[in-house]
Parts: structure tokens; C-alpha cells; sequence
């Protein structure tokens, strides 16, 4: 029978606004030292945690602020560490978090499930303001916006500063004035979310409070404003934490969760095998005003391995990609002989973890047409921790069991093809999603299926590969995406586009995609985009077109290709 721990045992009562971030450290540091499996419980209620009482932890992870000092320590509210057969449960349970923290981690840990629990944010970092009322008085034009009650600002001058609670140390979690530093667009009414400019804050003449949380903004010239309705989410651009992060760990679960608000950079999982995440929702609270679940990307695979399963979520309102499934690609800048490899992390916001351990195998691709050019397996490797900056957080030096090619440096890429998983991404809704609704690049098995994208800003499902700009490797060898519905993409529905400069039908990028039985509703933009792609099969899928006509399909430089129709061919350009 496994322990069974209460968090109220600790002093952490629900329903009060003190602290509960000491008791919750006290609880879950009693959860880890137990020997054997332990049910660790949340009753009903709020909670509210507070950084001062949280844990910290050095930590590097993918796609946040790299090796970027500054932000090298995470705020951690629920930290569940070195533990095995744990878990943490809270049906009915909302834990409300204050400043900038990480909801929880789960590090260096086995068979860990988290279930039931509700996270969200006192103030958010999103800023979503709703153009309430517009017109022109005395000649000139005016807006009003109304801002969630969660959302803290003042008006000074012609100006507005927005700004995160006052901490224990009397500085603010974060501040930032008028238009911060980026902006995305949403239409309640249309349901769509797209990229854009923001005008809120261009050529004003005045700003005044009209009531509790709405400011009126009146303007030096121009005409009637034609955005009445429409949220503008307005944010900063620094991905200091992870929102939730599962480090170093396997046979992880997270079920049922509802994330009202990510600060950061979603969940992450990082270098751990056989992570779950099903049935969690990631939307806002309803009536709350507010429309941005998160800060960037919802769901992160980096590194992992055996199995990444996402299935019957619900992903509404982020600023950037829902799901993202990647490696991560490494330039290689020295070669001192031939078995050994100098490498570094190229991209600004991804560094200081480990990539390789002895015994894994590595493939080297030249990045311009991102082809395989020699495999190996590692034998020794000085690299970071992923937990302390006292080795170079950019650099690692591998040395590997067999001679390889001379003259690698600078125009070759080194991935580590261990640490890739089977996917399977079922069941799942995404809407009012600005960017791509899934990513995935992974040689093993994919299995997209019985999915629904609504209005996606870009494609519906992207598969990359790219050497250049964000690193994230490598190719697809064995891709279904069947069964699913694709509601007026703002881009490919499927956009298959290795980012390799240099192409040649016979050596293809990506393989082995099968897209089948699955519904397009489509305005102007193709089913099917491919670049570099060999063994399609497009077939039983059902079509509908309204507005601009399109090709159904459109394939550059691919080979190997059984496309069905319905008699129509499909467009190649090349």
C-alpha cells in the first residue's frame, strides 16, 4: 500500500491567502524521502504560493534564455525531486501562483503522475485588452479597451504602465509600458488568432481610466477605429521559466490538468523518456476576461525518448506552437582528429544541458542539404551539467568509437538519434492558435489521429528539420497523420519543409508520410504542402473548398509520390 501524505498535515490550508508555498516545500520534501510509492494529496480548494517560500533551482532548459546568467535560477512552487512511485493528486484543487515561477517540476525522478490539479496565475504576463467601444469626437478618433480584473497597471501621462504584484522585497514581478514588446490579434466572435501589428499605441494624444478596467485613448488624427471586439495580447519577450518541466526523468504523467495561465515556456520535457500528457486542458478560466492560456508554446518535447503520447486536450489561446516534438542539432566549430567533435549550441535561447551520454549513437549531417554524412557512437563527452554553470554552457567535446570524415567543421551538424521518441498525438482540440497547432520531427514512429485544428494561424501539423535557425533536428522516417479535421488553416493544412538549401529529389529529407481519411475545409492554401519528401501516400482524404482556389497538393523536389485526388493531379512545381 503506498503512503498517503496531505499537504493540510504540513500547515498548507486551502481557502486562505497566506503563503502556502513553505508547507508545500515541506510536504513534497517528505513525499521524496519516502521508501516506496506515495499518494500525495491536494483537498479542494485555492492555494496560494508565493516565491519568497519556493523552491530554487539552477536549470537550464530548451527554447527559454539559454545560458543567459540572468535568469540561470527557476522559481519552482511545486518541486517534486529525485523521487520514485509518486503521486500528486488534487481533484478540486487550485493553486494560484504569484511573481514569475514554474508551476512544478518533476527532476530526476521515475513513475511520477501528477493528476487533477488546477494552475494559474494572480496577475498573468499577457496583457489582453478588448477594444470595448471606438469612434471619432471633435475630429478625432478614439478607443476604449478593458483589460481582465487579474491585470495591474496605472496611467501616467499619455502613457501606460503595466506591471506584476509587489513581492516581498518591494520590487514588482515584472513591468512594461503600452504595447510591451509583442502583440498577436484575436477575434472572439471569429474564433481565429493571428500575428499582427498593434495600433492601440500609435500617435496618441491622451490616456485617461474610465472606469475599474477600462482606459479610454484618444488619438492625435486618423479615422474610425475597425477593430471594435477585437483582444489585443500584449507581452514581453523573455522566456525566463519554463512553465511546468519534467527533467531528467521517465515514465512521467500528467493527467487531467487544467493551465488557466503558462508563464514561460509551456511544459517542458527535457531529456526524459516516457511522458503522458492526457486529458489536461490549457485554456482560461471562463468569464474570466481573459483569452492567453500561455506565454509561448503550450507542450515541448526536447530530447526525449522512448514514448511522448499527447491525447484528449484541449489547447486553446497560446502565444505560440501547441505541441512541439524536437531534437536539437549542434554546429560543429572544431575537429582536433578524427574521432573527436567540438561542438556548440547556436541558438541564443537554447543551452547549458547535456546532450550525449557513452553508448548513444550520433549521426553527422551536413547542413546545407541536411543529409546524413557518417554515424558513431559516443565513448567520452565534457559537456554541461543541465544544473550548474561551472563547465562552458555552449560548448561540448565528443569523442566517438570510429574514425570519421576530415573536415567537418563549420558546414556540419551533429544530433544525438538516441534520444528520439515514437509520438502518438490523439483526440486532441486546438483553436485560436496563432502559429502551427503541431511540430514534430523524430525519425521513430508518429501517429497523428482523430485530431481537430480550428483556424490554426499557420499549418495545421509542420515537419521541419532545420540546421540554420532554431536547431531543432531531424527528419521524419515514418509519419501517419490520418482521421483528423483541419478547419481553414491560415497556411499548408500539412506542411511538410525541411529547411535544407540544397535539394535533390533522390536523397530526400522526410520520409514515409501516410496521410489518410482525414477532412480538409480549406480557403486558398493547399492540403498537402512538400519539400524534400520521399514515400508519400495521400489518399481517402475528403476535400472542401470555399473562397481562393488552390492546388489540393503541392510537392517540390519529391520522389516516390501516391497521390489520390479524385482525378485532379497534383501541382509540382518543379
Amino acid at each position: 500500500m503506498p503512503t498517503l501524505l496531505d499537504v493540510t498535515d504540513f500547515g498548507v490550508l486551502p481557502g486562505h491567502d497566506i503563503d502556502a508555498a513553505p508547507g508545500v516545500r515541506a510536504v513534497l520534501g517528505a513525499a521524496c524521502a519516502v521508501d516506496g510509492p506515495v499518494v500525495l494529496r491536494f483537498p479542494p480548494g485555492e492555494y496560494h504560493l508565493w516565491p519568497e517560500g519556493a523552491q530554487r533551482r539552477e536549470l537550464y532548459v530548451s527554447n527559454t534564455v539559454g545560458d543567459d546568467p540572468r535568469h540561470r535560477v527557476k522559481t519552482i512552487a511545486v518541486l517534486a525531486e529525485a523521487a520514485d512511485d509518486l503521486v500528486i493528486a488534487g481533484e478540486g484543487a487550485r493553486l494560484v501562483l504569484h511573481g514569475l515561477q514554474t508551476t512544478f517540476a518533476v527532476v530526476d525522478s521515475r513513475r511520477v503522475r501528477v493528476e487533477g490539479l488546477e494552475f494559474d496565475f494572480a496577475v498573468p504576463t499577457v496583457v489582453d485588452a478588448t477594444v470595448v467601444d471606438a469612434g471619432v469626437e471633435a475630429g478625432r478618433p478614439f478607443r476604449v479597451i478593458r483589460v481582465p480584473e487579474a491585470t495591474l497597471f496605472s496611467v501616467e501621462g499619455a502613457s501606460i504602465r503595466w506591471h506584476g504584484e509587489t513581492l516581498g522585497s518591494g520590487e514588482v514581478a515584472w513591468e512594461g509600458r503600452d504595447a510591451l514588446e509583442y502583440t498577436q490579434i484575436h477575434d472572439p466572435s471569429g474564433r481565429w488568432t493571428r500575428r499582427g501589428p498593434n495600433p492601440l499605441f500609435e500617435g496618441v494624444r491622451s490616456i485617461r481610466p474610465v472606469g475599474e478596467h477600462e482606459i479610454r485613448i484618444d488619438y492625435d488624427q486618423g479615422g474610425e477605429p475597425a477593430d471594435l471586439g477585437l483582444v489585443y495580447e500584449m507581452r514581453l519577450t523573455t522566456r525566463d521559466h519554463p512553465g511546468a518541466l519534467v527533467l531528467d526523468s521517465s515514465e512521467v504523467t500528467l493527467s487531467g490538468l487544467r493551465f488557466r495561465y503558462l508563464h514561460g515556456f509551456g511544459v517542458v520535457a527535457q531529456t526524459s523518456r516516457d511522458v503522458t500528457v492526457e486529458g489536461c486542458e490549457f485554456q482560461t478560466p471562463p468569464g474570466s476576461g481573459r483569452y492567453t492560456a500561455g506565454f509561448a508554446d503550450f507542450v515541448q518535447f526536447s530530447g526525449c525518448s522512448g514514448r511522448a503520447v499527447v491525447s484528449d486536450c484541449l489547447f486553446d489561446g497560446p502565444h505560440d506552437d501547441p505541441i512541439n516534438v524536437h531534437g536539437t542539432y549542434l554546429r560543429v566549430t572544431g575537429q582536433p582528429d578524427r574521432r573527436t567533435l567540438e561542438l556548440e549550441y547556436p541558438h541564443p535561447e537554447t543551452a547549458g544541458f547535456p546532450q550525449f551520454s557513452p553508448g548513444e549513437q550520433v549521426e553527422v549531417v551536413d547542413r546545407g542539404t541536411l543529409q546524413p554524412i557518417a554515424t558513431a557512437t559516443v565513448e567520452q563527452v565534457r559537456q554541461p551539467s543541465g544544473s550548474a554553470h561551472d563547465l562552458p554552457l555552449r560548448t561540448i567535446v565528443v569523442t566517438v568509437d570510429a574514425e570519421l570524415p576530415d573536415d567537418l567543421t563549420g558546414w556540419t551538424a551533429v544530433e544525438n538519434v538516441t534520444r528520439t521518441p515514437a509520438v502518438h498525438i490523439a483526440r486532441n482540440v486546438f483553436r485560436n492558435v496563432p502559429t502551427r497547432g503541431v511540430l514534430v520531427t523524430t525519425r521513430r514512429p508518429v501517429v497523428i489521429e482523430d485530431n481537430r485544428f480550428e483556424r490554426t494561424g499557420m499549418a495545421g501539423i509542420y515537419v521541419s528539420c532545420d540546421a540554420d535557425e532554431w536547431w531543432e533536428s531531424g527528419p521524419v522516417r515514418d509519419l501517419t497523420i490520418r482521421g483528423n479535421e483541419f478547419v481553414e488553416p491560415g497556411g499548408p493544412a500539412i506542411f511538410l519543409d525541411p529547411r535544407n538549401t540544397r535539394s535533390d529529389p533522390g536523397r530526400a529529407v522526410h520520409s514515409g508520410v501516410v496521410v489518410t481519411d482525414n477532412r480538409f475545409v480549406l480557403d486558398g492554401v493547399p492540403a498537402l504542402d512538400a519539400k524534400s519528401t520521399r514515400g508519400i501516400r495521400f489518399r481517402n482524404n475528403g476535400i472542401v473548398r470555399h473562397g481562393r482556389s488552390t492546388p489540393d497538393v503541392v510537392l517540390r523536389s519529391c520522389s516516390d509520390v501516391g497521390v489520390e485526388l479524385d482525378g485532379a493531379e497534383p501541382n509540382d512545381p518543379q
